[in-house]
């Protein structure tokens, strides 16, 4: 099938050919003519099918030639939950519709609202726009919904995630009920489909994809690593494959700018993309990025949606994701368009547990590669939470189990046993860290580690005493809980108060 057999106009397929693009992804094949019938439709792709084009192509030769709107007005909304994927769209819309007849603009918080509220003045035919600002320009009379003809929701599923349900709500309210729906989202759960309840209207569904699988094309990868050499294994794989053009996710955005910094210390041109970055600081790392100026993107989740790079070779996990279908959205950014893509993940030895979650999701077990230098000191399997955290100890006190009284145990004894950062402890001789989760640990540690994430007890030793308040008034005094001695000054006789 070509596009020529969706219905398309002449300067629709023109602009495909522009972008060497003949032959329809799944989900334009079915989307395509279900909007361009004016049905309401609700789609699930994976990242990177295509769908974009899926919605803006028919959305553009409905609107192509209509009545022209003034005072605010739109014809045809599409709500997006991030900056960067709310950009991308409209890149789209510019790059499909150049020799149609149609005005479009996007709009999103983190610049200045002037500017958006001239533009907009006008009226337009297609309006992109995040959710948390294009309230902030409804309250200000900046835009209008009476003309309103076309509602898209793109990536639903994560503006649910990203908080965005109340505000969606109060869009829905203001627009007028007689419109087309479109729904478009990564996954049907089940908040997506009571959403779509009280949204769609006897909807065509179409679902190109099984639920939380990866783009075939995608090589998965894990290096197994411990946890304080990730920075230099990834600068190394970087380095010695001459990489160029690698997506990089970061759990924290702390963490991501920590990591630009270490790799541009080994010489690697690095930039990083997340929600503390102003708007100018992320258009301008992701322009240069795009380009070929930067060499190594380092993202969080949400920043990385509308990252859209035909050719994008390597997506690197540099820690694993906490929620497993964002692993899916995460390695959908490589492999688009047809190409090739592979997908790295460093696996340190405190992220198991979301290594496990993300092969139940994908049932499947991806394949395990150690790098030549970077072999664990430990075996992967034996190494638990390293960031669990022990009971405050006094010093001198034993560091060995709980309860553990046998000469020696304490950590100023002759045979101490060694203590890793995290408080887990481990014999000399066997270097295998035990950590409080161990199924060899007491009932009562188990309490204990329980208490203390709950953060509402504290222990003395192994005693549970009342909890500390947070950041208390320092005491006056010798720093033993005793008031200080009165100073013995010349020709004054010292008398105790005590």
């Amino acid at each position: 099938m070509s596009f020529d057999n969706l219905g398309l106009s002449e300067g629709l397929l023109k602009a495909l050919a522009d972008q060497q693009y003949t032959t329809p992804t799944p989900i334009q094949a079915q989307a395509i003519p279900a909007i361009l019938s004016g049905s309401d439709v609700m789609a699930s792709a994976q990242t990177g099918t295509g769908k974009t084009a899926g919605f803006t192509l028919p959305l553009l030769q409905k609107l192509d030639g209509g009545e022209r709107t003034r005072g605010g007005q739109i014809r045809a909304l599409i709500l997006t939950p991030t900056r960067e994927l709310a950009a991308q769209v409209h890149e789209s819309l510019k790059t499909y519709g150049k020799y149609q007849k149609v005005r479009s603009a996007v709009i999103f918080g983190g610049v200045k609202i002037n500017p958006q509220m001239m533009i907009l003045r006008g009226g337009l035919d297609v309006l992109v726009a995040t959710p948390g600002r294009l309230m902030d320009l409804y309250q200000q009379n900046a835009v209008r919904f009476d003309q309103l003809e076309v509602l898209v929701l793109d990536e639903a599923d994560r503006m649910l995630d990203m908080g965005f349900i109340r505000d969606i709500k109060k869009i829905l309210a203001l627009l007028p009920p007689k419109r087309q729906n479109l729904l478009f989202s990564a996954t049907f759960s089940g908040e997506i489909r009571e959403l779509a309840k009280g949204l769609l209207q006897n909807p065509v569904q179409i679902n190109v994809a099984p639920l939380n699988t990866t783009a075939d094309r995608v090589t998965q990868t894990l290096h197994p690593v411990d946890k304080a050499r990730k920075t230099e294994l990834l600068s190394h794989l970087i380095r010695t494959n001459s990489w160029y053009q690698v997506l990089v996710f970061s759990r924290t955005k702390h963490g991501a700018n920590k990591l630009v910094q270490l790799l541009e210390r080994d010489g690697i041109n690095a930039g990083a993309i997340h929600g503390n970055k102003s708007q100018a600081q992320r258009t301008k790392v992701l322009h240069q990025f795009k380009n070929g100026e930067l060499q190594v993107l380092v993202a969080t989740d949400i920043a990385a949606r509308g990252i859209d790079i035909d050719q994008l070779p390597h997506v690197i996990n540099y820690d694993l994701p906490d929620v497993p279908e964002d692993y899916v959205h995460r390695i959908g950014r490589t492999a688009r368009a047809g190409a090739e893509g592979a997908a790295i993940s460093l696996l340190s030895g405190d992220q198991l547990k979301q290594l496990k979650q993300i092969e139940r999701v994908l049932k499947t077990t991806m394949k395990r590669e150690v790098v030549p230098g970077f072999e664990l000191r430990e075996r992967l399997e034996d190494v638990k939470d390293t960031e669990t955290r022990r009971p405050q100890q006094r010093r001198g006190q034993g560091a060995g189990r709980p309860g553990d009284s046998r000469p020696g145990a304490g950590r100023s004894g002759p045979a101490r046993q060694a203590t890793g950062r995290s408080g887990a402890t481990r014999s000399p001789n066997s270097g295998q860290a035990r950590s409080p989760s161990h199924p060899g640990a007491t009932s009562a540690y188990r309490e204990e580690e329980r208490l203390q994430r709950n953060g509402n007890t504290t222990f003395d030793g192994n005693r549970p005493v009342a909890a500390k308040p947070r950041n208390p008034r320092p005491a006056r005094g010798n720093g033993n809980g005793q008031s200080p001695r009165p100073r013995r000054s010349e020709g004054t006789k010292l008398v105790s108060t005590w």
